[in-house]
């Protein structure tokens, strides 16, 4: 048996004693003050809401998170289920770089759909919160490929108009081949790159040892816009400006090239006489 323990407590100006307390031991929580649904008291510290930036607030211009931004927080998370898993997306933080991977329709038949991937939209390599962007891109790009593909699939790499800067790395790459899930990676029938540079031909080159024979053979370079309408219907296909822009710069110099080197063979004769 636990021993008696007597308390005394000196009755005090703002003090409370049991006798103050109705006997039956219940409280009236219809007279306690309780914060309201739409007041801004809270009982957690987590609760608080958070700054949308990480500057410091000066004082007195504290600014209120109003319902229209709070809504709008709420827009820039999205949920994409890679394999078994979700992911959380800064849909703010790649709004801009969003058109890399687009849907080009579908060939020959049922649903095999043609997935785009255009590089030129990737972000610079320079900027601060490079490596922050290019996560959430990744969740984004495979996120966006489990929704896009029904059955069999080909993938259009548009690599012209495309800096070093912006170019993907290839543990990037890597990555983006290893995080898709086996039945992507069954089904894609062939990946297509259009205007392949001579650092993205040495990059496969360099690396074929290392990556499956099947998947080698997946892989055809096509130089020119002509030649994908050729393997793909283009009804769907979004071609970038910058791409055609790219297309007729690289025509005009190798037709420039061409008229020289026909001048040339013209003055040749003339030189002897």
């Amino acid at each position: 048996m636990a021993p008696d323990i007597s308390l005394t407590l000196d009755p005090s100006d703002g003090s409370v004693l049991s006798d103050d307390l109705d006997e039956s031991g219940e409280i009236d929580l219809d007279g306690l003050d309780t914060p309201s649904e739409n007041s801004n008291e809270f009982e957690w510290e987590d609760d608080l809401p958070k700054p949308k930036t990480t500057e410091v607030i000066r004082k007195g211009s504290i600014t209120e998170y109003t319902a229209a931004e709070e809504k709008e927080d709420g827009r820039r998370w999205r949920m994409f289920r890679i394999g078994e898993q979700d992911h959380r997306v800064d849909m703010k933080a790649i709004e801009p770089y969003k058109k890399v991977i687009s849907h080009g329709g579908y060939y020959g038949d049922g649903l095999n759909a043609i997935v785009v991937f255009a590089v030129c939209f990737m972000p610079e390599s320079g900027q601060p919160n490079y490596r922050y962007l290019m996560d959430n891109l990744f969740k984004y790009v495979i996120g966006t490929l489990e929704l896009l593909v029904a059955e069999n699939y080909m993938i259009v790499y548009l690599n012209g108009a495309t800096t070093r800067r912006k170019m993907p790395s290839l543990g990037w790459l890597r990555k983006c081949y290893q995080q898709i899930d086996r039945r992507l990676r069954k089904n894609l029938k062939s990946l297509i790159i259009v205007h392949p540079s001579w650092f993205i031909r040495t990059l496969l080159a360099v690396t074929r040892p290392f990556i499956s024979s099947k998947f080698s053979q997946k892989i055809r370079y096509v130089f020119n816009l002509a030649e994908l309408a050729e393997l793909v219907p283009m009804e769907y296909v979004g071609i970038p400006e910058c791409i055609k822009q790219y297309e007729e710069e690289k025509f005009k110099k190798k037709q420039k090239r061409v008229d020289q080197e026909l001048n040339g063979k013209q003055d040749e004769p003339k030189s002897e006489q």
